[in-house]
């Protein structure tokens, strides 16, 4: 698609402000050359679902920047350990985060945290697949929506997930409060800083994954792994909980 055909999808983008991602600033000539690989997630399954608005949003945002972008349903993911690994949505689900080189979550607050839909999604993904980890060194943005006033809770949840799954979660974050304001009739959102933050953080995700996605196996490369055989590795974080 053509950046003015991206940019007519972006009616409340200043184009002069909107600038393209100068790879050659981020990433060496042996850096990977394909468009950044993003999964985003969303946390809702309603039929007017703002996490989804969001995240439609943020993909229109991230393809602009270069990305590519693929998005999760998760209508019919079932609940975590109440069906197999082969179940057929959480082999999609799987395929597309070994397929992403960086991830956005965007999750509703529900009851003061992140929602059970979010959730699972997140603990569908391994954190070891033998001795590899799947999500060590992607990238990471959070956002949440709210139905009342702004609130950080479930972003800060997503962090220490992110964290968890040794992923490079990037400083920037967005919280839309009062959500059902922030669109109109056809699903878009409307122009206000909130929406602008929505921009910055993606612009901010895009920038940290070409960074960041040629190097993540040196940055990820750990004295302690590296003394350990890869059967120990592989047995250790591999331990089924009791």
């Amino acid at each position: 698609m053509s950046d003015i055909k991206m940019l007519a999808d972006l009616p409340h983008i200043d184009p002069s402000q909107l600038r393209s991602i100068d790879t050659t600033l981020l990433a060496g000539p042996e850096a990977p050359q394909h468009a950044p690989r993003i999964l985003v997630l969303y946390g809702s399954l309603r039929e007017r679902s703002y996490s989804r608005l969001v995240a439609e949003e943020a993909g229109r945002l991230l393809r602009w920047f270069g990305c590519e972008v693929r998005t999760f349903n998760p209508s019919g993911l079932p609940l975590p350990d109440d069906a197999g690994a082969d179940h057929s949505k959480v082999q999609e689900l799987r395929e597309l985060a070994e397929w992403s080189e960086g991830m956005l979550w965007v999750s509703p607050e529900r009851h003061g945290a992140m929602t059970a839909i979010m959730k699972a999604q997140i603990d569908w993904i391994p954190l070891s697949l033998g001795g590899i980890r799947p999500t060590q060194g992607k990238t990471l943005a959070v956002m949440q929506v709210s139905g009342g006033s702004q609130s950080f809770n479930a972003v800060n949840q997503m962090r220490i997930l992110g964290r968890w799954m040794r992923m490079v979660t990037i400083p920037n974050q967005s919280s839309v409060p009062k959500a059902f304001t922030e669109f109109d009739d056809d699903g878009r959102m409307k122009p206000s800083p909130l929406y602008l933050r929505i921009v910055d953080v993606c612009e901010e995700l895009t920038k940290f994954t070409l960074m960041i996605r040629g190097r993540s196996d040196y940055l990820t490369d750990r004295y302690s792994e590296r003394v350990e055989s890869a059967e120990d590795v592989s047995r250790r974080v591999n331990q089924c909980a009791i």
